[in-house]
């Protein structure tokens, strides 16, 4: 993409099954977090390295640094929403999410 070009973030989600989510579940039990939100919260900072590394990953575990638990569940629907990832799994600080890899990023790397 050249300077001053954005990619269109309208993402459309499938809901994923149950059978998919355990094995996403699976897949995500040994990975590092590698995205952390703090207690500002949601910013453009942290949805773009979000958008990032859903990118290079697909799969990606996240830590979230609210105190309180329904803080924790507004920020990861909030996040879930506006990345138009999937919600796998969220236990205490952590959250699993999902967004199968939109398939024009593979037109677009050079030959």
């Amino acid at each position: 993409m050249g300077p001053g070009t954005q990619r269109s973030r309208a993402f459309t989600t499938v809901p994923l099954s149950g059978k998919e989510k355990r094995d996403l579940r699976g897949r995500a039990h040994h990975l590092n977090p590698v995205v952390s939100i703090g207690a500002a919260g949601v910013s453009d900072a942290v949805l773009a390295e979000l958008a990032i590394a859903l990118d290079g990953h697909e799969l990606v575990k996240l830590r979230v640094a609210a105190a309180d638990r329904k803080q924790r569940k507004l920020m990861i629907d909030n996040l879930c929403q506006r990345s138009g990832a999937e919600l796998v799994q969220c236990i205490g600080h952590m959250a699993v999410i999902y967004r199968k890899r939109r398939d024009d990023l593979t037109s677009e790397l050079p030959c």
